[in-house]
């Protein structure tokens, strides 16, 4: 299994692209999953960054890591987004290796903290995070928001 982050091979650019569609694009929204990545690779800045799992040839599981998650509370960031594990996949922990290896990332970008939306209370806290906020969606819903202090922050491979 191998973490990739798709900036730093482009080769995995397009099956990134469709792979995120898949999982979170209607086909009204995929150009947002498609000028996203395309448009990270052109970029000097930090963000976003875009992160995938690899098992052999086939991607399965990633994250991005971006300024914003079409949330409310724009005043704070950066943000994991789009978090998914392949179902045949799930149970192995890859999702808190995922995070552990955004966490190593965004810290050594420059930021002192990480936040995320979602509704899956007590997922995310056995990975650091606790509840910051409700934070309001374009589209009419509410998601919790979650806050990870990265000063705290020491991975295994520092």
């Amino acid at each position: 299994m191998n973490l990739i982050s798709v900036k730093n091979h482009p080769q995995w650019l397009e099956p990134a692209i469709l792979f995120f569609q898949h999982h979170w694009a209607s086909e009204v929204s995929k150009p947002v999953y498609d000028d996203c990545l395309r448009s990270m690779m052109r970029s000097t800045s930090p963000l976003p960054q875009w992160y995938i799992l690899v098992d052999g040839h086939n991607i399965v599981g990633g994250a991005g890591l971006v300024t914003n998650d079409f949330v409310s509370r724009m005043d704070v960031w950066p943000y994991v987004v789009a978090l998914i594990i392949e179902e045949e996949y799930r149970g192995k922990h890859l999702s808190k290796t995922l995070i552990e290896y955004i966490k190593e990332d965004a810290k050594n970008l420059g930021f002192d903290k990480l936040y995320l939306c979602s509704d899956h209370v007590g997922f995310y806290e056995k990975m650091g995070f606790e509840f910051f906020a409700t934070g309001y969606h374009p589209w009419g819903e509410t998601s919790s928001i979650f806050v990870c202090d990265l000063s705290f922050f020491s991975s295994d491979k520092q």
